[in-house]
């Protein structure tokens, strides 16, 4: 709705129509009779409708003063902050008496004419008083209005509320920071999952460029968790953002190779704020890498969960008669959360000296290879050694007198069933570690573990549980065979 402005409006436009907008000027010529290139003539219409619109759907409270100081503009976002109308706020002279205590009337008018004979724009501060009594200090920004001959016509001041300025300038302040200087990183998606803005922290840790990071596709910069990084921004497109943070493991791919990180993530969707109804920019990604804290985590609860099996088997080993059954039950209780499969094999003839003599293994426990199960003792009384190559781990491990890991390094499902055969293992086994068993500084044998395709292969961590595992059987072995010699 459009309000009346009064006369001083009237006098202000009337001044200022010929200047006003070009389509000003096609009504005046219209007026006239005459045609130009712009086309057949439309009916008439005054340019001040045009200006009313414009002035009452800014964001921003705007009045207008002329070269005498009357109020000639007023628009609606000004009537909201102080509560005067149009209608009593145009045609006044200044703000003395209404918007402005009379004490501060003067300094206030002066510094807002000044702008007349000045070049640029001004930028003050004000505490204004609103229709009911209240005051309100709002920052203005004011500049000059030239007539048709270049000289100062008036004043336009453009004002809004100082502590939602702040607000304004707090979030461009943050989103530069952010984008800028932040300690982790900030990725900016568009809605069709491609980085769109990224800071200098999140470049350094997907390991490329941030002009180069920015239109390409997520799959293009990670090898590994990109599924899960997508479906995670498409749920905060369609849901909006978690509850909570989300921990997710990515391969990074850069020049040097990929990268195994963790990055702990946080999601915002971002809206427009200028659609009636909220419409999807994207999404804003915050991530820290915790890939150093997850790993000592896991690593600690590792050693707590081995730690705990090697006192359970220790306990359920002392309520076993013969050592050698002792020695299973402590293959058994290692296999949880390590291995799939475990083999203990003894040195033909019951120990070897360091560096003497060729070895020969025979076949002590194993576990089932089909359904799971204990580990079942095998029958080594007839000495039968197992048919192990030339350079199999477990030979290699006793010649070291230390662990031996091994996997087959081929995906083909056949080429790893021929590669476990070969070395007389189960089939389905795809990386191996071989410890060796000493006790009273001889070589009693090799404990070897077995994991499937399922599982990763061996770790250092893990050869210094094994060995762990090894000197608890070694000892119950070695008892196990003086017990015999005794009978």
């Amino acid at each position: 709705m459009i309000r009346s402005e009064g006369t001083g409006a009237r006098a202000y436009r009337a001044r200022h129509a010929d200047t006003a907008c070009r389509g000003c000027q096609v009504s005046a010529s219209r007026r006239s009779g005459t045609t130009d290139e712009l086309g057949p003539q439309e009916p008439e219409r005054d340019g001040s409708d045009l200006l009313a619109a414009l002035l009452d759907g800014m964001d921003a409270a705007l009045c207008a003063f002329d070269a005498d100081g009357v109020v000639t503009h007023w628009n609606r976002e000004a009537e909201r902050i102080l509560g005067w109308s149009a209608d009593e706020a145009v045609g006044r002279h200044g703000f003395a008496g209404w918007a402005v205590r009379t004490a501060d009337a003067e300094e206030v008018e002066s510094r807002l004419m000044s702008v007349m004979h000045a070049p640029g724009r001004q930028v003050n501060e004000f505490a204004l008083l609103t229709k009911d009594g209240g005051r309100v200090l709002v920052r203005t920004q004011s500049a000059a209005v030239h007539g048709p001959d270049g000289k100062p016509a008036g004043v336009y001041c453009a004002f809004s509320e100082v502590h939602a300025q702040i607000d304004l300038e707090r979030s461009i302040a943050l989103s530069e920071a952010l984008l800028e200087d932040a300690s982790w990183g900030v990725v900016l998606v568009d809605a069709d999952l491609r980085p769109a803005v990224v800071n200098a922290h999140a470049a350094r840790a997907l390991g490329i460029g941030r002009t180069a990071v920015l239109g390409r596709p997520l799959g293009e910069l990670l090898a590994q968790g990109v599924e899960e990084l997508e479906s995670a921004l498409t749920h905060v497109l369609a849901e909006g953002a978690p509850p909570a943070p989300a921990e997710m493991w990515v391969s990074v791919r850069t020049p040097e190779g990929e990268k195994r990180r963790c990055w702990r993530s946080g999601f915002l969707r971002l809206s427009s704020p200028l659609a009636e109804e909220p419409v999807p920019l994207g999404v804003g990604w915050l991530f820290q890498d915790v890939t150093e804290s997850k790993q000592s985590e896991q690593e600690a609860s590792q050693l707590r969960f081995r730690a705990n099996q090697l006192h359970r088997a220790a306990r359920a080993a002392a309520e076993c008669e013969d050592p050698a059954e002792a020695a299973v039950v402590h293959l058994d209780f290692s296999l949880a959360g390590f291995a799939d499969h475990a083999l203990i094999d003894r040195v033909s003839g019951g120990a070897v000296p360091d560096g003497e003599g060729t070895v020969r293994l025979v076949r002590v426990a194993a576990t089932p290879s089909g359904a799971p199960g204990p580990s079942l003792p095998a029958d080594g009384r007839a000495g039968l050694p197992v048919r192990y190559a030339e350079g199999h781990p477990a030979l290699q491990c006793v010649e070291r007198i230390g662990p031996v890991r091994a996997s087959a390094g081929a995906s083909d499902p056949e080429q790893i069933r021929e590669w476990a055969l070969a070395r007389q293992w189960p089939a389905d086994a795809v990386h191996a570690l071989c410890a060796v068993l000493r006790s009273r500084g001889r070589t009693l044998g090799v404990v070897t573990f077995l994991r499937g395709a399922s599982r990763t292969q061996f770790e250092r961590a893990d050869a210094m549980y094994a060995e762990d595992v090894g000197v608890r059987i070694a000892a119950l072995l070695d008892l196990a065979e003086e017990r015999r010699e005794r009978d």
